[in-house]
């Protein structure tokens, strides 16, 4: 059985709902089980903002997650909260381009993403939240890369629709930053 729970978490602003919302997609692209769970800070943009998101090949009896087996860590305080939290043996992906620390436990994996900096020679600083996301797919194959970009055609649409393809490449180099 494959089981993913993963809380995503930054502050508003840095696309951490949009990380949520691709993954969840994807899920289902994938003929998965999945749960997509917001919960915002009493300020939108600039306050703290995290999803709980599970993929999974069975029903999901809860989108709760008492200790996730998987964080995203796009901030410091972020970090700091849900290393606490986390099952023995997970991993967290950190956002190196923004956390400048170390985790405090031993018994969990850590893998650091420079995203703002891929994001930045992609040419647009706001695709770091999809670099992240390609970190997390490369470090979990929790979904198929198929999978997503089916779920960003679906949730890129309109004018946004022209920004597909550097969403890949950002996913891509996030695949690629967290497997080295």
């Amino acid at each position: 059985m494959s089981y993913h729970g993963v809380i995503a978490a930054g502050f508003g602003g840095q696309g951490v709902m949009l990380f949520g919302q691709i993954l969840s997609y994807s899920a289902m692209m994938d003929s998965k089980y999945t749960t997509w769970l917001p919960s915002y800070g009493p300020e939108m943009r600039g306050g703290t903002a995290n999803c709980t998101i599970v993929v999974s090949d069975e029903y999901i009896a809860s989108p709760v997650i008492d200790k996730p087996g998987e964080v995203v860590a796009f901030n410091i305080p972020s970090m700091t909260k849900f290393e606490k939290q986390m099952a023995e043996n997970g991993v967290m992906i950190i956002n190196s381009s923004v956390i400048d620390r170390e985790l405090t436990r031993k018994d969990i994996k850590l893998i650091k993403v420079p995203a703002n900096e891929i994001a930045e020679n992609l040419g647009n600083i706001k695709i770091q939240n999809m670099v992240m996301l390609g970190a997390y797919i490369g470090a979990t194959k929790a979904v198929s890369i198929e999978a997503i970009k089916k779920a960003l055609e679906k949730k890129l649409t309109g004018k946004k629709a022209a920004l597909i393809d550097l969403n890949l490449r950002a996913i891509e180099e996030g695949m690629s930053a967290a497997t080295k």
